[in-house]
C-alpha cells in the first residue's frame, strides 16, 4: 500500500556531497576486485595521532560517557581560546566558543540564524557544496560569487561587494579553499572588511577548516585579525583536518554573544552535545605535541607539488599550483570533454576516483577536484594511468 503524504517542500531544496557518492561507487568497484585508487574523498590519509586516540580511550575508561554542557566542555573551550591566541595572538573568550559534531553543524547554524524568505546570502563558487545547501534550505536566496582560475581562485572583495543589497543577511567565505586549494590574499581580506564599513548589518562566516594547510607564497590570515568585525563574525574551526580526525566529528563555531545564545538553543534542539570522550581527544590534540601537524603538512605540501607537476604533463589538462587545503583543481576543457564526463572516465576506465568539478557549483564546470590526501605511490600511479590515456 502507497501512503499518500508529502513531506515538507523545503527539503528539495536540500542538495548533496557528490564525493561521498564517488566514494560509494568507488568503493564498490574495490570489492569487486578492482584496482581503484581513491582521489576524491577529502580526508588525511592518516591516522589519528596516537597519544590523541589514548586520550579518547582513557577518557571512556575514566566514566566520561554521559552528556556534557550543550556548548562543549569548559576545558576544551579553554584550550580552543588558547590555541587561538598562541597562533593568531587574538583573545576569544571561551564563552564565544561552541564545540559541535563536524564543521557543517556551523554552516547549517549560520544559514539558520542568518537565512530566511527574502533574505540573500553570498556564498563562494565553486566551493564546498553545502554552503548552497543550507542556504536554500533556509529559505533565503542563494548568491553566488565566482572563485576564477586567472585569480588564482581567491575571491575579489570587489566583486564580493557589488553584490550586497538591502536584502545581503550574511557572507561565507573559505580560505584555504575546498576544491580549489585557493588562499585569499590578507590584501582581498582587508579590502573587503574595509568594503563592509558600509553594510553593517551583514554578518561574516569564515570558513578556516583549512588553516593549518598552507604551503603557497602567501600566508593564511584568519578573520579573527579584523577586529573591526569581531561583532559580527562567525568563524568555523575544527579538528578533522587539521589532527586527521574527520571520523571524530568534531568542529566548533566561534559566535559573537547575540548569535552564540541562540545557536546554544540550536545545539540542544538538535544534538544535545558532542561525544563525550571525544572532546577529551580533542583536548589531547590541542595541548599535545603539535609535531604531527607540522610533518602532515609537509606531506600534503608535497604531495600537491608531486600532482600539480604531473597533471600539468596530460593532453587537456592544466593546473594552477595550490595554496592551501590539499585539494588540485585542474582545467580540463582541453579534452573536449565535460567535468562529469572526466571523472566517469577516470573511474570507470582507469580505476581513479576524482569528482567532477560541477559538483561544488555552476562556476565548476571545466575542472575536476583531485585530493592529494593519499600516499605518493598513489598519485604518481593515478596520474600515470591518467597520462597513458590521454597522451
Amino acid at each position: 500500500m502507497n501512503s499518500n503524504y508529502n513531506y515538507a517542500s523545503r527539503n528539495i531544496n536540500l542538495g548533496t556531497e557528490t564525493a561521498f557518492t564517488v566514494l560509494a561507487k568507488a568503493n564498490k568497484l574495490a570489492s569487486e576486485g578492482k584496482n581503484i585508487i581513491n582521489l576524491g574523498i577529502g580526508q588525511p590519509d592518516f591516522k589519528t595521532p596516537e597519544h590523541i586516540v589514548e586520550a579518547g580511550i582513557k577518557a571512556l575508561r575514566d566514566g566520561h560517557h554521559g552528556y556534557t554542557q550543550s556548548t562543549g566542555i569548559p576545558n576544551l573551550r579553554e584550550a580552543v581560546s588558547n590555541d587561538i591566541k598562541k597562533r593568531y595572538d587574538q583573545n576569544v573568550l571561551p564563552d564565544n566558543i561552541m564545540i559541535v559534531p563536524g564543521g557543517k553543524v556551523i554552516i547549517f547554524f549560520s544559514a539558520m540564524l542568518m537565512g530566511e524568505k527574502n533574505k540573500e546570502i553570498l556564498y563562494p563558487n565553486p566551493g564546498f557544496p553545502i554552503y548552497e545547501s543550507a542556504i536554500n534550505y533556509s529559505g533565503a536566496k542563494s548568491i553566488p560569487y565566482q572563485l576564477r582560475e586567472d585569480k588564482g581562485f581567491s575571491f575579489s572583495a570587489e566583486d564580493i561587494l557589488n553584490k550586497i543589497n538591502t536584502n545581503t543577511s550574511l557572507i561565507i567565505i573559505n580560505s584555504p579553499a575546498n576544491p580549489t586549494g585557493g588562499l585569499v590574499p590578507k590584501s582581498e581580506l582587508e579590502k573587503l572588511v574595509k568594503g563592509l564599513e558600509k553594510h553593517p548589518d551583514v554578518v561574516l562566516m569564515s570558513d578556516e577548516i583549512y588553516d593549518q594547510f598552507c604551503f603557497g607564497e602567501n600566508e593564511f590570515t584568519s578573520m579573527l585579525q579584523f577586529p573591526e568585525i569581531r561583532d559580527r563574525l562567525i568563524i568555523l574551526n575544527g579538528w578533522s583536518k587539521t589532527y586527521a580526525m574527520t571520523g571524530w566529528r568534531l568542529g566548533y563555531g566561534i559566535f559573537p554573544l547575540k548569535l552564540y545564545e541562540i545557536a546554544e538553543k540550536l545545539a540542544v534542539n538538535i544534538h544535545s552535545c558532542v561525544n563525550s570522550s571525544a572532546q577529551y581527544a580533542a583536548l589531547e590534540a590541542l595541548i599535545g605535541p603539535q609535531n604531527c601537524v607540522s610533518e602532515m603538512n609537509n606531506h600534503f605540501k608535497r604531495r600537491a607539488n608531486l600532482m600539480f607537476n604531473g597533471l600539468n604533463e596530460i593532453k587537456g589538462f592544466s593546473c594552477q599550483k595550490p595554496n592551501g587545503a590539499f585539494y588540485c583543481f585542474p582545467n580540463i576543457t582541453g579534452t573536449g570533454k565535460n567535468s562529469t564526463e572526466i571523472q566517469n572516465i577516470l573511474l570507470d576506465n582507469l580505476g581513479v576516483a576524482t569528482v567532477a568539478g560541477t559538483s561544488f557549483g555552476e562556476y565548476g564546470e571545466g575542472y575536476i577536484r583531485l585530493s592529494c590526501a593519499n600516499s605518493d605511490t598513489a598519485i604518481e600511479e593515478a596520474i600515470s594511468r591518467i597520462k597513458d590515456f590521454f597522451n
